[in-house]
């Protein structure tokens, strides 16, 4: 694995900890369709999340939300869309967790709901 791949893991783990501590449930991750991977399909009562999930260990990038372009979200769409008639799901939503894995600190986990509406 590279350097960016653990640290995307690692991201990846804290936002689908911080998800479960809000009372989603980890349906898959990594999720693999046509149009690009889905990070986490999460659930909770009768909604499915797509989840982004986007982590920096500095700001000398900016801050990891500014990642999801517009590119970035029309991919999220093609693949939520996808993803939700493979599997029929009526009602979904595509969110992002930007974690910031700063040197010495906790993650810091900030939730960005919807964010395709």
């Amino acid at each position: 694995m590279t350097h960016n791949q653990i640290i995307g893991r690692r991201g990846e783990n804290a936002a689908a900890a911080y998800l479960q501590e809000h009372g989603y449930e980890i349906v898959e991750r990594n999720a693999r369709t046509p149009h690009g991977e889905i990070d986490l399909v999460a659930r909770r009562e009768d909604i499915t999340y797509f989840v982004e999930v986007k982590t920096r260990t500095s700001r000398r990038l900016g801050l990891p939300e500014e990642a999801v372009t517009p590119k970035k979200r029309a991919a999220m769409f093609a693949a939520g869309r996808h993803y939700a008639a493979v599997h029929e799901i009526d009602y979904w939503q595509a969110d992002v967790l930007a974690v910031e894995e700063l040197p010495g600190r906790q993650p810091v986990i900030e939730h960005f709901e919807n964010v395709l509406a």
